[in-house]
């Protein structure tokens, strides 16, 4: 296994696009590091990058100190998954785990012995004289990965693999997966679009948006600690309510949030997280709720519940998702705190609540892990606020 550095990694293609920029990070040895981000955002190229599948245009991929740009994907000891399974069809399980090693002029025995390894700990040793038109699609992937894996490779890259499978099937796929990780020890890095993926699978995750590294750290610091709107608003399922808003000094030293038409009360542990808000009262700012920070309203206090008008409700049994807008509202600033829109507001309330869709409500809002990001989107000066 391979500690892996990118340093000011750069791609442009012909046309003068950039697909990626000054794009710098590490994995350490044994590490799984999710890339994700949306369409376009540049996560593919990062990885063709790495494989040597794609001519770099500025800066060094580093395995283990040694700079291998002009190294090819054979002299770095790179393993490949893609979301397309690419077995070979007129082959068994046994055959098309085994490939790679044959191309290897590897010993039989050794060979066999390999193949067998990989096929136990992936859970393919009763599939192995099976062809892939007999497998099921979680099956093939397995297969695909044990391709891959039966290499013993420096470094593992996924393409999205599992965008090919019913929602239940990834779920339990990318389980498999984090489990197969930790047993092998191999340097991963895992790519896909889907959030939940990568906040479930990553060890620490790396967010990219128009070829450019947002931010990386473990999924508990992107989630809570978000270092701009763009990632506040992407990770999470829902993502962060963000909105436009004024934050003015409360009465005995407090401070106020503007938001549906009241000025709420801010709790004191989230005033604490911002050394040197004062400076910015009065200033436009873009806030930051999770949906978990509105409750009903009957469980807090008058001064902290809003009027809002329900405009769609998503039950899911153990939870229920009430999509709302409030008065005076401008919702979405965007990753750059630019274009607005009025897409709604989220609350995840108890599985119990109901409520009609045109109905007024009051949710009650807890301010307790309000998020604070200035004009240009990019959060203000935090700090770890108490208990």
């Amino acid at each position: 296994m391979a500690q892996v550095e990118l340093v000011k990694l750069s791609k442009q293609f012909p046309d003068g696009s950039w697909g990626v920029r000054d794009c710098s990070l590490a994995v350490d040895a044994g590490q799984l590091l999710v890339v994700v981000g949306p369409s376009g955002s540049g996560k593919s190229t990062v990885l063709r990058m790495l494989a040597g599948l794609e001519e770099v245009s500025g800066g060094e991929i580093r395995f283990d100190d040694t700079v291998v740009n002009a190294r090819s994907p054979q002299e770095r000891n790179v393993a490949m998954v893609f979301q397309n399974y690419a077995l070979y069809p007129h082959m068994t399980v046994r055959a098309n785990l085994a490939f790679p090693l044959r191309m290897r002029r590897m010993a039989k025995r050794e060979m066999a012995a390999k193949v067998a390894a990989v096929a136990a700990t992936l859970g393919l040793a009763d599939l192995l004289d099976r062809r892939p038109a007999q497998l099921s699609g979680g099956q093939r992937q397995r297969v695909a990965m044990g391709r891959a894996l039966v290499r013993d490779p420096a470094l593992f890259l996924m393409d999205e693999p599992l965008s090919n499978l019913d929602a239940r099937l990834r779920a339990e796929i990318r389980t498999e997966i984090a489990t197969l990780v930790r047993q092998m020890g191999t340097t991963t890095v895992y790519v896909t679009h889907d959030q939940v993926e990568a906040m479930t699978l990553g060890q620490r995750v790396a967010v990219l948006h128009r070829g450019r590294l947002q931010q990386v750290g473990t999924p508990q610091e992107l989630y809570h600690r978000p270092a701009n709107t763009f990632v506040a608003g992407f990770l999470g399922s829902p993502g962060m309510n963000l909105f436009r808003t004024v934050l003015r000094g409360g009465k005995e030293g407090g401070v106020t949030l503007d938001f549906g038409g009241r000025r709420l009360p801010v709790d004191t542990r989230a005033v604490a997280a911002y050394p040197g808000l004062d400076q910015h009262l009065g200033q436009p700012l873009i806030a930051g709720l999770r949906p978990e920070a509105f409750v009903v309203a009957e469980s807090v206090a008058a001064t902290s519940r809003i009027d809002v008008q329900i405009t769609a409700v998503e039950p899911l049994g153990h939870e229920t998702l009430v999509h709302f807008t409030a008065p005076g509202v401008v919702v979405d600033p965007g990753p750059e705190g630019a274009a607005t829109s009025t897409r709604p507001l989220t609350a995840r309330l108890a599985g119990t609540f109901t409520v009609i869709v045109g109905d007024p409500v009051g949710l009650g809002v807890d301010t307790r892990h309000l998020m604070l990001f200035g004009p240009d989107g990019r959060v203000l000066g935090w700090r770890a606020a108490g208990p």
